[in-house]
């Protein structure tokens, strides 16, 4: 009975005592030096010497006229020769190939004529630009005579979440690398509230200020998971909202640099979309907002090819969600051309899996330049048949049709048209291929009528002969 009756007493002694029981269960006052001294000292030792500093400079000529290097007034406004200065600007690269590559943004390097790379032990190089892309903000460069140098390792930034530790290095404000601390506070960030307006960027806390452009932004495995390109600011400096690209992304450019790519190629899509929200999904008696709906297909799109059409839902790729019409274009370009991808959809409220062949836009690196040599205002056109990779290049309507100017010199350079421009109609004859406008620009009429397209308006002009 007293064994019995001590048990008891201990039981209820034990439930009784919910203070003393929390406490048990609270977690452990650090109580050794290793857990006191909690740092991020062992990654920030073991990365920053992948993150270089980067300066770099460039000669632009400085315009005398508000006119000088307009196409038409430039000729009633000549006012000398344009001086020329050379414009710096200071950013920051990381290393992701013992060889010499090095990553950094195309805002920092892209158009430079000079590019000195000094490295966090102060050794220096000169570098070059292989491979940069303007719409990406992504350049590559190749450190003359380096070899063995310490390249960061890369992650995979499709498995960041919210929430995430990440440090930012850097250079800001060019007082030296410094490093900042932060989380992942939000993916596949895109819009017209972060400069550039486009990609699918990674969103962090860390601070990145004027000179970040182009650093690292690491987890705490030491791993690369994006580079550091903009920032949200009023001030110019930080307000806690910065911007990375996703590193698989930067994957994909340092395989193509290795390559011996010299322009970025990536899958073309050959579709306009939308994305949806509620009304859209009610519309499309979706349960819910997700995904982005196909409004245009091209022809030759690898959309159309795989069986999908206008009003059909992509809801993922690869088993990743699509989130947005740039996160779509994103996904596409981390993947290399002749790949499968899996991609899932929705038609008519019912869920469809498909195979997507990734390809280059029809007539990448085939264009067929055509010189209007005949006299006349159009002598000295250079112009092309308009194909989807040209219609990506200079980022015209999905379903665009007629010629596009490529250049001009001699008496065609005074007519006030621009490289881009697609030619439509001239003396009433459609212009569907070049041919066509060489035939007329054989003919000798007394005045010439142009119609032309530009930036999505259509115009027209009329020229004496």
């Amino acid at each position: 009975m007293k064994r019995s009756a001590l048990l008891v007493a201990l039981f209820v002694l034990s439930v009784s005592n919910p203070v003393q029981n929390a406490l048990a269960d609270a977690p452990k006052i650090p109580e050794t030096r290793a857990e006191i001294q909690l740092s991020f000292a062992p990654v920030v030792k073991e990365t920053s010497p992948s993150v270089v500093n980067i300066y770099a400079s460039r000669v632009v000529q400085d315009r005398l006229s508000p006119f000088a290097g307009d196409p038409f007034f430039s000729q009633f406004f000549q006012n000398g020769p344009a001086r020329q200065r050379v414009q710096r600007s200071l950013g920051s690269g990381v290393i992701v190939s013992k060889e010499g590559l090095v990553v950094s943004n195309y805002h920092v390097v892209g158009e430079a004529s000079d590019i000195r790379v000094v490295l966090n032990d102060r050794r220096e190089y000169e570098g070059t630009v292989v491979l940069a892309d303007k719409d990406a903000d992504i350049a590559v460069l190749r450190l003359n005579g380096a070899a063995d140098l310490p390249a960061l390792p890369l992650a995979d930034s499709d498995a960041l979440e919210v929430g995430d530790l990440v440090l930012a290095i850097g250079n800001p404000f060019g007082i030296g690398q410094t490093v900042s601390s932060g989380i992942v506070s939000g993916l596949a960030r895109s819009g017209s509230a972060i400069p550039g307006g486009a990609g699918s960027y990674i969103q962090t806390d860390a601070a990145i200020n004027p000179g970040n452009s182009g650093g690292a932004l690491v987890d705490m495995a030491g791993r690369l998971v994006g580079i550091n390109t903009s920032i949200l600011s009023r001030s110019g400096g930080s307000n806690g909202i910065g911007f990375a690209i996703p590193v698989n992304l930067v994957r994909e450019f340092t395989r193509q640099a290795k390559a011996g790519q010299t322009t970025f190629i990536h899958p073309w899509s050959g579709v306009t979309t939308q994305a949806v929200d509620e009304a859209v999904a009610e519309a499309l008696g979706l349960p819910r907002p997700e995904g982005v709906v196909l409004s245009e297909l091209h022809p030759q799109s690898p959309f159309a090819k795989a069986g999908l059409s206008a009003g059909d839902v992509v809801l993922t790729l690869d088993g990743l969600p699509v989130l947005s019409p740039s996160d779509l274009e994103y996904r596409l370009s981390i993947s290399p051309i002749g790949q499968t991808v899996r991609l899932g959809a929705m038609r008519h409220g019912e869920a469809i899996t498909l195979d997507l062949d990734l390809i280059a836009a029809p007539g990448t690196g085939d264009t067929q330049d055509l010189t209007i040599s005949s006299s006349g205002p159009l002598l000295g056109l250079v112009v092309a048949n308009l194909t989807p990779a040209l219609i990506d290049q200079y980022d015209l309507p999905l379903m665009s049709k007629g010629v596009i100017l490529m250049s001009l010199s001699g008496p065609a350079a005074r007519l006030g048209l621009l490289p881009g421009d697609v030619l439509l109609d001239v003396n009433g004859v459609t212009l569907n291929d070049v041919e066509a406008l060489s035939a007329v620009a054989n003919t000798r009429p007394g005045m010439w009528r142009v119609t032309f397209a530009r930036a999505g308006q259509v115009l027209r002009m009329q020229i004496r002969g």
